[in-house]
């Protein structure tokens, strides 16, 4: 086989990487075992590197190549630059032997024939032997050519794939990672194109690629041909898929993020302009790119390749996946796969975490890419070849802000302190340099290269979630890291207190029993922005400016109903996977007026409350006339999470809660919209936060499935204060004798009536001797916020290990 030089793809296996490449490979290992499993992957031939080493010798470059490279001082990128563009420039000049260019044209007369076609449209891709193994990603160091069409223009691409081995970035990258220039082979795939240039195209990862949470499919995608989304030009659509869901019972979509599509990479009209890029007409801008079906059937092929993949290699495989949806017959393919080279060899009983110390005003905000910090002077490059500031060199250590990247700017990357982009998503060239690097970037900014000035220091955040911020100077921060297997066991179930969904992947590595508080509000604050009421009944408002505002929120969903439902719907849903199968007790929504007041169209909605700390919050809006109608889309959204996505670990708490009447009405107005206690397991749960619940807890405990204590609110109930007051903030302690009174009593009532009890208030976090009381009484769970998750654990066990028990009471 090794002297054959061109081999159709479906004869192809793994073992085949010597001569074809990983790309070619991996193809030809799908198309043989898995297109059987009903996955679309299009036909094609390799051309082995037997064609390229014949190529060279014919040519008699081999020599010259090498006085080339050794002529490179690495550490100058001007030398590298004029040895690459030599070699490339030599290799485009020299003839393709006869012998060679009449095998692989009649390879390709017969893809065409297969396909009905005189001369069919073909990509025409580099497969370099080194690239797409588990140890060294390559992807990207060679080139692709797409819509190529005809004899001699095939010949072409494959003489200039060839020239590509020789690019600057990929000489830099063997140099780097220690490779032999030539004892790398280059074999080239042509493969049928697929028409995604009438669809829609993108990337696919069986991970999240920030996290390495492995529980789910994350994919990318935007109108047109994929290469728009791999070099970042767009920023993509993005969606998020629960694998554990995906068994045919359920749409487990936990996420649908709309992107900026506004251009896309189309068909060109002579092999002179084989591709253009053109504007998406507006329309086609605010809608997503793939339907809810087509999500679901990516996911279970992503799935499907991770499984065989892994089964293949004896351990865990993830993929990075590229797929293309056909415009004129409406399949979907998957074109190119390869294994996950980053998170899938990290191990994650090491976290390091990152803090900013002393936040300023963000200057400008983007897609995180990683979750370090780091901080610099702006170098602004537009292009390799021209600086904002003429003669400015890039320095190690600066941040590069540019428009967007490609594979050539990758000798610039690696001297980065971090990158800034205009363009792109989370799966385009700069963010997966930057993950491989280790170092942070912010992608998708929009206007980055307009708003900051080459020179000025800044600080680029990537550990806040997946929103990145740049603050500007050099902004103070910490690293802390913490070896989970140097913490001692615990008894006491230890849950988390998560407020942010974009957190909730990275959290999941931390020890934990699931989630022991969620709160609505900071999902309603953060991603759905405006009032339920507003969304709802906007239109009668006569405020032209509030509803412009919201129509522009709502782009992508069917109506501001769905918009609330479905946005509620993922932030609650990419907690409980995160955590699944642990327990996400979700609270319900408890904005006091003033705090809803300040939502967008709040105003029209919210009454002005002397205290709104005790007036109308929690529960009593919920049965309300004047909120009923915010409440059912709450509902709606817990029903979604828990019968269509498949995530019935999700429990519902109700804060709040004055009276056992009250709950009752609660619990009437929940069946009213769809979601009743006990049924499809659903539990609920009560805040405890208020004397009436604990003087009434045996009674509450009738009605619910468990007590969570809300320590901040039950502290300023029993002791009477207002904890915003700055003037009596001195009176104010969780672990005053009335308070821990108050918790025993709790404890000791729900131990008696069988339901379960814990705590999610602040104190566990902040005070140890807190949490010792707490284990103390025999509490069946602390949930704390991560941060506080190393000195509860050791307030836990020691607590635990006491012999002789301290009196609090």
């Amino acid at each position: 086989m090794e002297t054959r030089i061109v081999i159709p793809l479906q004869a192809l296996g793994l073992e085949d990487i010597p001569i074809v490449g990983g790309k070619c490979a991996s193809l030809g290992e799908m198309i043989a075992n898995l297109s059987k499993a009903g996955i679309n992957i299009p036909s094609g031939f390799a051309i082995t590197t037997t064609a390229y080493y014949q190529f060279l010798r014919h040519s008699g470059l081999e020599e010259y190549i090498r006085e080339q490279i050794e002529g490179i001082d690495f550490d100058s990128l001007v030398t590298l630059r004029r040895a690459g563009q030599r070699i490339r420039q030599a290799i485009s000049n020299t003839k393709f032997p006869h012998e060679l260019s009449t095998e692989i044209i009649s390879a390709y007369m017969d893809l065409s024939r297969e396909y009905g076609q005189d001369i069919t449209d073909v990509a025409v891709r580099s497969s370099a032997t080194t690239e797409d193994l588990p140890d060294a990603s390559f992807a990207g160091q060679q080139e692709t050519y797409l819509n190529v069409r005809g004899p001699a223009a095939l010949i072409d691409a494959v003489r200039n794939c060839f020239a590509s081995l020789f690019t600057d970035r990929a000489i830099s990258y063997r140099q780097n990672f220690g490779y032999d220039h030539f004892s790398i082979g280059l074999s080239v795939c042509v493969q049928k194109m697929v028409r995604s240039d009438l669809g829609a195209a993108g990337v696919a990862f069986s991970l999240d690629t920030e996290s390495g949470f492995k529980d789910v499919v994350v994919i990318n995608g935007a109108f047109g041909l994929g290469e728009m989304v791999v070099q970042g030009a767009v920023s993509p659509d993005e969606f998020i898929v629960f694998k554990p869901a995906l068994n045919g019972k359920f749409t487990p979509i936990i996420e649908k993020r709309l992107g900026i599509k506004d251009k896309m990479m189309i068909y060109g009209e002579s092999n002179d302009q084989r591709t253009k890029v053109i504007p998406v007409e507006r329309g086609n801008q605010q809608r997503f790119c793939l339907r809810d079906k087509q999500i679901m059937q990516l996911a279970e092929w992503v799935c499907k390749i991770e499984d065989y993949y892994t089964q293949l290699k004896g351990k865990w495989c993830p993929m990075d996946i590229e797929w293309a949806l056909d415009g004129l017959s409406n399949e979907l393919f998957i074109v190119q796969a390869r294994p996950e080279t980053i998170h899938s060899q990290k191990e994650h009983h090491t976290i390091t975490s990152y803090a900013i110390e002393s936040k300023t005003t963000p200057l400008l905000k983007g897609i995180a890419v990683g979750d370090k910090i780091a901080s610099g002077k702006v170098n602004i490059l537009f292009s390799l070849d021209k600086r904002v500031t003429e003669g400015t060199e890039f320095k190690a250590g600066d941040v590069l802000v540019t428009d967007m990247t490609d594979p050539d700017w990758e000798p610039i990357m690696k001297m980065a302190a971090a990158i800034v982009t205009n363009k792109g998503g989370r799966t385009c060239h700069a963010a997966i340099v930057a993950r491989e690097m280790g170092i942070p970037a912010i992608v998708g900014c929009g206007n980055a290269t307009e708003i900051l000035s080459t020179g000025q220091d800044i600080t680029i955040s990537c550990a806040e979630g997946d929103e990145g911020i740049i603050y500007e100077g050099l902004v103070p921060f910490k690293e802390t890291s913490l070896d989970l297997r140097e913490l001692p066991e615990i008894k006491t179930a230890l849950m988390l207190n998560v407020a942010s969904p974009a957190m909730a992947f990275q959290f999941s590595h931390l020890p934990n029993k699931g989630v022991g508080l969620a709160r609505e509000e900071f999902i309603i604050n953060n991603y759905i922005k405006v009032h339920p009421l507003a969304l709802l009944h906007h239109k009668s408002l006569n405020d032209a400016s509030l509803t412009a505002d919201i129509m522009q929120l709502i782009r992508g969903y069917d109506d501001e109903e769905a918009y609330f439902v479905q946005k509620l719907a993922y932030g609650i849903a990419k907690i409980a996977a995160a955590f699944h199968p642990g327990k996400v007790i979700v609270r319900f929504s408890d904005f006091k007026s003033n705090e809803y007041y300040n939502l967008l169209g709040g105003k029209y909605f919210e009454p002005e409350e002397e205290n709104p700390m005790i007036g109308w919050r929690g529960a009593s809006r919920y049965y309300s006339e004047k909120y009923k109608a915010a409440f059912a889309l709450e509902c709606k959204a817990i029903k979604k999470v828990r019968e269509e996505m498949g995530l019935k670990n999700v429990v519902v708490m109700i804060p709040f809660c004055r009276t056992v009447d009250e709950l009752l009405m609660v619990l009437d107005t929940m069946k009213q919209y769809g979601i009743e206690r006990g049924r499809n397991g659903l539990e609920v749960y009560l805040m405890a936060e208020i004397p009436s619940n604990i003087m009434m807890a045996e009674e509450f405990a009738a009605h619910i499935d468990g007590f969570s204590i809300g320590s901040n609110d039950l502290t300023q109930l029993t002791l009477g204060l207002d904890r915003d007051s700055a003037l009596i903030a001195g009176l104010y302690n969780e672990r005053n004798p009335a308070v821990l009174r108050m918790i025993s009593m709790l404890i000791t009532a729900a131990k008696k009536q069988h339901v379960k009890v814990g705590i999610c208030g602040q104190g566990p976090s902040d005070f140890p001797d807190f949490t010792k009381f707490l284990v103390e009484q025999g509490i069946d769970s602390i949930s704390v916020t991560p941060d506080a998750l190393t000195k509860t654990v050791k307030a836990i066990h020691e607590a635990e290990e006491m012999k002789e028990q301290i009196p609090y009471v």
